[in-house]
């Protein structure tokens, strides 16, 4: 598929503060599933800063807005080339071995509801059974409920509460994952359309589970199948705080709030 992407966020401050500084993974990975035809970040009077390629393959691009700043605007447009590689994660560069990724965080530590709904996939035939089992306990154990939880919300939480967004379904299955003795990371990006057809608004998140002989494979219970065409890929993290697309902090006492416009959209090829 041939798809555009059009994300602004927005943050504006009720009070000027001094400066505002920003690290970005903005930039589409680099695999076999997607080619970059064209790719533009842009920050509202920002001035960029050091630019590199952290151990998991993902491109992280500093960025400073000098004050006194009430608004600033972060705009990506691009196009990318997509394939279907059933969710595998394949031709994709980095150094931190997987074992990294069995390490709990505060959002995805597991507590005892949250180990039985794990050990529910016992059995399964092979780590790839068990990763595609897991998934769909998790699909089944928590409906996709918009405002349901939080952006601090933890898996244990979300599973307590019955629902939640991709978010919630991508760390509940790393809690899982993890558990199971499979390395999981989370994954952030953009989604064209769901199972359905209908048009995604918003940024997407889902899951990779590392399978011994094949690799990073990625799931999305929140939509029950694995990344395809419809995905764009930007970078991981051991959970969402981690693989944040913006992630920054203003030097000054204004209240911040956030404003965030995606538009995917397929073109004719």
């Amino acid at each position: 598929m041939l798809l555009s992407v059009d994300h602004v966020t927005r943050y504006r401050y009720d009070r000027p503060v001094r400066a505002v500084m920003q690290s970005h993974r903005l930039t589409p990975s680099k695999f076999d599933g997607q080619k970059v035809r064209d790719w533009t970040v842009t920050v509202s009077d920002g001035i960029p800063g050091g630019s590199f390629r952290d151990g998991a393959g993902d491109r992280v691009q500093g960025w400073m807005v000098k004050g006194p700043v009430s608004e600033v605007e972060v705009r990506v447009i691009g196009t990318v080339e997509t394939f279907d590689l059933a969710g595998v994660l394949r031709g994709h560069r980095e150094v931190v071995p997987p074992e990294v990724y069995l390490v709990e965080t505060t959002a995805t530590r597991a507590d005892a509801a949250l180990a039985d709904l794990a050990t529910q996939a016992a059995g399964a035939e092979g780590p790839l059974a068990l990763a595609h089992r897991l998934a769909e306990l998790v699909a089944v154990a928590v409906a996709y409920k918009p405002g349901a939880t939080r952006s601090q919300t933890t898996a244990a939480e979300a599973l307590a509460l019955g629902g939640g967004v991709c978010q919630d379904h991508a760390h509940i299955l790393i809690a899982c994952a993890r558990r199971m003795g499979l390395p999981a990371r989370y994954v952030s990006g953009y989604l064209f359309a769901d199972v359905e057809g209908v048009p995604h608004e918003a940024a997407h998140a889902w899951a990779e589970v590392h399978v011994a002989g094949l690799g990073w494979v990625g799931f999305d219970p929140a939509n029950r199948c694995c990344p395809d065409a419809r995905y764009i890929r930007l970078g991981s993290g051991m959970d969402a705080q981690d693989a944040a697309p913006i992630r920054g902090v203003a030097r000054g006492v204004g209240a911040e709030s956030l404003d965030v416009k995606v538009a995917v959209q397929s073109l004719q090829q």
